[in-house]
Parts: structure tokens; C-alpha cells; sequence
């Protein structure tokens, strides 16, 4: 008897059960991914204002099961941490209480604020896992504040040490620079 048989007997004519499997994987190690993360950014000098023009990340991910799934994953995680690099900070009272506890004050990106993105997967083949796949869930979170950072001081030649990179922090950081 073939399967199709057993499966339309059981659906159709006997029992009127759905034949089901579930199984997962959990893999013993875990490799992790690689990448690289670029930035090109505009900076008033005036103002300290920091525009993010275009965000490039190339990874190695294993094998792409899902190309437009994996690029969303990417995209969405550098979008997540475009606020971190430039616009999102928690500001808390002499009490210890947030200041900005509303997305009013506390600044997210919207969708046409978004810089020019860029996805390039180099595919690799892991052994150790189903499909030769690796994870892509975290890695985009990880390089754009330093590839932002480090574009800001391409630019102007002033290191900034801590995100967010806020005008003013770029502007008082430019001004004291002139001023030595």
C-alpha cells in the first residue's frame, strides 16, 4: 500500500484523522555567523546632526533557505539598530526615572526615514546543521553602531565612544575638538 493510499484512507474513509509528523533539531554546536557591516553617513558640522545614507552588510549564514525571508531578517535588524547607533536613548531624571518613556520623546525611525539598505550573503555550508544553515536572527543588531561610529570619524575626524550619536554629542564633541 502506498502512502497516498494510507493517507487518503485515513483521511477519507476510516478514522477522518489528519496523519501528522512534527520533529525538530537541536544541534550540539552552534557556528556562528560572520559578517561585515559598512556605512556611509552625512554629518553637519553645524548642527552634529548624523544622516545615515546607506547601510551595506555582507554575511556568511550558511545556505540561504529563504532569500527574501533571510534579507527581511537583515534589514529589519539593522533598522533596529540604526536607533541604537543614532537616535535612541533613555533618559532618566535625578530620581532614576525615564524621562521618554513614549515613542513621542523617545525617537524610532520611521519607514521613509530609512537609509538606502543593502543584504549580500556569501553562502557557506555548515555540516553541523540541517540544510548546511546558520543562524541570522542576532548578527544584524551587531555591526552597524561601530560601522556608524566609525563613518562618523571617517567624516570628521573626531571619535565618538558611545552611541547613541546624538547632535549634540556630535556637536560638543566637534566643538571641543576645536578647541584644543
Amino acid at each position: 500500500m502506498s502512502l497516498e493510499e494510507i493517507a487518503l484512507n485515513t483521511l477519507h474513509s476510516e478514522d477522518q484523522h489528519q496523519i501528522m509528523g512534527v520533529g525538530s533539531y537541536v544541534s550540539p554546536v552552534s557556528p556562528p555567523p560572520f559578517a561585515a557591516q559598512f556605512a556611509e553617513v552625512t554629518v553637519d558640522t553645524e548642527t552634529g546632526q548624523v544622516t545615515v545614507d546607506r547601510l551595506l552588510m555582507a554575511l556568511d549564514c550558511g545556505v540561504i533557505v529563504n532569500p527574501t525571508t533571510a534579507s527581511g531578517q537583515v534589514e529589519g535588524g539593522m533598522s533596529q539598530a540604526l536607533g541604537y547607533a543614532v537616535s535612541e536613548e533613555m533618559v532618566f531624571d535625578e530620581y532614576g526615572r525615564l524621562v521618554n518613556p513614549r515613542f513621542g520623546d523617545y525617537r524610532i525611525f520611521s519607514a521613509d526615514e530609512m537609509p538606502e539598505m543593502e543584504v549580500i550573503f556569501v553562502e557557506t555550508y555548515e555540516p553541523s546543521h540541517p540544510f548546511g544553515v546558520k543562524a541570522v536572527a542576532e548578527i544584524p543588531l551587531d555591526g552597524v553602531a561601530p560601522a556608524v561610529g566609525n563613518a562618523v570619524y571617517d567624516a570628521i575626524g573626531v571619535q565618538i565612544p558611545n552611541i547613541p550619536l546624538m547632535p549634540e554629542k556630535v556637536w560638543r564633541a566637534l566643538r571641543q575638538e576645536r578647541h584644543r
